[in-house]
């Protein structure tokens, strides 16, 4: 089944199973790697991919968003910051001519 979305800015198109796992349409169907994956349950985290749903989160709205999250390689923080700094760089993207 057809399904487009947007990634990175760009409209994607994958041909996938209603019910395929994000993570390996954007692994496996467009080839972007970066999403890892962790635990195989969703509990650690290592799989999330970024919705834009509030594309300026403060820290507390992104601790609220990772509560779920079971990391135990302990990088909660750095997933903070690089969601901050992904948040910053949306921002810098928007008022750029």
């Amino acid at each position: 089944m057809p399904i487009t979305f947007e990634v990175n800015g760009h409209p994607q198109t994958v041909d996938a199973d209603p019910s395929m796992p994000l993570l390996w349409a954007l692994r496996d169907l467009l080839g972007l790697p970066g999403t890892k994956y962790g635990c195989g349950i969703a509990a650690c985290g290592a799989c999330t991919a970024l919705l834009e749903r509030n594309p300026r989160p403060s820290r507390d709205e992104v601790r609220e968003a990772m509560d779920h999250v079971l990391c135990r390689c302990g990088t909660y923080l750095r997933i903070e910051s690089a969601v901050q700094r992904a948040a910053e760089l949306m921002k810098d993207k928007e008022t750029q001519p």
